[in-house]
């Protein structure tokens, strides 16, 4: 039996900017991919929320989700994540009220509890020159709830009674516990914490209790995954998600490159290990090897549902690369959502 037609299917995006376009076009290319992925049958859509990064638009998850959501039908678009300690939850919770009022029951909330960027930038954020500490977030994340709950003094107009469906996001053992004791689902980064999946899943089924949200624990698992008709050519067009991981470790962090330049570049002895380290904890090949290892990453953490994040220069190759994975899923394409791809404007 196939855990890959199994379970639901999802993605996350990071609206990323290239050598070859700017901010305009990869936000419009964010809306390209959802309403494709929308219609190959796909469950969610997230946005990450990244700051100071030249390749990434996605600085604005609630603006972009609302946009997303605007241009979808079925979709349920959401936040992978929102950072918490970068925002009042007075505002998130009015944001996503907002957007809950806007597109009842396709909106998602997940959260996490690291600032998700530099210190000078967290700072900048957070308009205070204070020590930046995650302590505060169990008492951050009750405030949050306790605005849709109706359980705070303030009233977060609209949050209460337009409720998104929360989830807590993490890559370490702290946030798996926390999503278990709350009964709160677990979105889990595989993506950028593999050797931590099966340990922080461990304990998120250990400490979990049942909550009015969860009966059962449920855990996402994200994975980068890069399909193409070979392995040889999987590879090739994962070279600038592995060189944007190089260039991100030495402090360079820059637009995406295209895949030749990434070939091109001249990688030292220690560039050439973090590049070849990088690509080896990705999901890369043709669909025979991808279909292989995703049905073992499925099997081995017992995911209740997997979303992959494919970060690669050229749009087209990003397509693809998800009706390959949708095709290995056992995805029928969706016929009539997303009407609207014909007639819309451009960003």
């Amino acid at each position: 039996m196939s855990r890959l037609h199994d379970v639901p299917l999802s993605a996350l995006d990071l609206a990323t900017v290239t050598t070859a376009t700017d901010a305009r076009t990869a936000l419009r290319h964010t809306r390209e991919l959802a309403q494709h992925v929308e219609r190959l049958g796909f469950t969610r859509f997230w946005l990450a929320e990244h700051h100071n990064m030249p390749g990434v638009a996605s600085s604005s998850p609630a603006i972009l989700i609302g946009h997303v959501a605007d241009a979808t039908t079925t979709l349920r678009v959401g936040s992978g994540g929102v950072m918490l300690p970068n925002h009042p939850p007075l505002v998130v919770a009015e944001q996503f009220g907002t957007l809950s009022a806007l597109h009842p029951g396709r909106i998602d909330l997940g959260i996490g509890r690291a600032p998700g960027t530099d210190q000078r930038t967290a700072r900048a954020l957070r308009r205070t020159t204070g020590p930046l500490s995650v302590d505060d977030f169990p008492q951050q994340l009750s405030e949050l709830t306790g605005y849709f709950n109706g359980t705070e003094e303030l009233n977060a107009m609209p949050a209460e009674g337009n409720k998104p469906d929360l989830f807590l996001l993490g890559s370490s053992g702290y946030s798996a516990q926390v999503a278990g004791l709350l009964g709160l689902p677990f979105a889990f980064a595989h993506h950028f914490s593999a050797e931590n999946t099966l340990p922080a899943l461990a304990l998120y089924r250990e400490r979990f209790r049942p909550s009015e949200r969860l009966a059962e624990p449920y855990a996402l698992v994200c994975a980068s995954v890069v399909v193409a008709d070979t392995d040889e050519q999987a590879l090739h067009i994962a070279g600038p998600g592995a060189l944007a991981f190089v260039k991100l470790r030495s402090g360079r962090p820059g637009p995406l490159a295209t895949s030749q330049e990434a070939a091109d570049y001249p990688y030292t002895d220690v560039e050439r290990l973090i590049f070849e380290d990088r690509l080896a904890s990705q999901v890369i090949g043709s669909p025979r090897t991808v279909a292989a290892e995703l049905e073992r990453l499925l099997e081995d953490t017992v995911a209740d549902e997997l979303m992959v994040t494919t970060m690669v220069a050229e749009q087209s190759d990003r397509l693809r690369s998800y009706e390959l994975l949708a095709e290995l899923a056992g995805r029928s394409p969706v016929q009539g959502s997303s009407e609207r791809v014909k007639t819309e404007v451009e960003v």
